[in-house]
This record gives C-alpha cells, sequence and structure tokens, in this order.
C-alpha cells in the first residue's frame, strides 16, 4: 500500500510529485494523510481477517518529508496520521544518501536531491526515539537476496509475536 495514486486525491498528490502541479505544503502533508485514511476500513478489514499487510513509507515517510522542509515540527506534522492502524514492526532500509543517489532514477520526482535526503533521514532519526513503536533498521546495501531473507524473517517473528494482540492506534 503506497501512495495510492489513483484515487482523486492520489492523482492530485501523483501530479505533485512530478512537478506538474505546485501546493502549499500544509495541503500536501494533509493530502498525504487523507491519502492514508481512505485505505483504513479496508486495511482493518483485512487485518480482522487475519491477513498480514506490508505497507510502503507509511506516515513515518510523510512525517519525515514534512518536517524535513524546516517549518514544520514533527509533532504538527503527526497530528494528521493519529489513530490510524498502528504496526506491528517498521522496518528502516537504511542505505547512505550517497548510495540512494547512485541507484537508477533518482532525482525524478520532488525531494530527490541528497540535500534534502539528509534532513529527511535525521527526521526518521528523530521518529525512531519513540519507544512505543518497534523500529527494526536494515542494512539495504546488501545483496537483494540478504535483505529479502532479512526482512522474511523479522516479517515471520512479527507474525508470530501479534498474532492473538489487539490492533492498536499511532500515536495515541
Amino acid at each position: 500500500l503506497p501512495t495510492d495514486r489513483t484515487t482523486e486525491i492520489g492523482q492530485l498528490i501523483s501530479s505533485y510529485l512530478v512537478r506538474e502541479k505546485n501546493l502549499e505544503d500544509h495541503t500536501v502533508h494533509l493530502l498525504f494523510s487523507a491519502n492514508r485514511w481512505e485505505h483504513v476500513p479496508s486495511m482493518k478489514e483485512k487485518l480482522q481477517q487475519g491477513i498480514t499487510i506490508v505497507v510502503d513509507r507509511y506516515a513515518f515517510s510523510g512525517v519525515a518529508f514534512t518536517s524535513a522542509k524546516g517549518n514544520f515540527c514533527l509533532d504538527w506534522c503527526k497530528q494528521p496520521d493519529a489513530g490510524l492502524p498502528k504496526p506491528d514492526v517498521i522496518l528502516f532500509l537504511q542505505l547512505s544518501p550517497e548510495a540512494a543517489a547512485e541507484r537508477g532514477n533518482f532525482g525524478h520526482e520532488r525531494y530527490e536531491s541528497s540535500s534534502f535526503q539528509e534532513k529527511v533521514l535525521q527526521s526518521f532519526y528523530c521518529l525512531m526515539e519513540d519507544k512505543t513503536l518497534n523500529w527494526k533498521t536494515v542494512d539495504a546495501s546488501q545483496s537483494i537476496e540478504d535483505l529479502h531473507r532479512e526482512i522474511k524473517s523479522i516479517a515471520e517473528q512479527t507474525i508470530q509475536e501479534v498474532q492473538d494482540k489487539p490492533l492498536g492506534e499511532l500515536w495515541k
């Protein structure tokens, strides 16, 4: 479940990311959050059925990117997502901004500059200080096979650990 670019909100976000549209920063942040909230009913339904959900980025990415802009505090950025389903584990795939820049397609979308990515990284480090969340850092510079193996292992262990736990709410 990355940003869903098929909904009306998602299409607006997509046109912003590819620089077709300019939007005010508060508006963009709230649109990303609204896009996440669009999925909550189906997420809860799937979770109640025992289906494991893997989400790409989720609220933490939105908070990290907006707060990296400089004129936003983390607390303001977190508010629109308070109450979203709380993840059982958050995998942070750590890769230096230099290594990320060497990968294909870097720089085509808004926010893909190395200096901005460094600020985003600092915001993620601040978010990781929240001990109510289960953050796991994974070295993303390893081979695809090793990375897959490590992520699969963490996911399987987490599924076992949370099997009978109720769904929590993020930042509440």
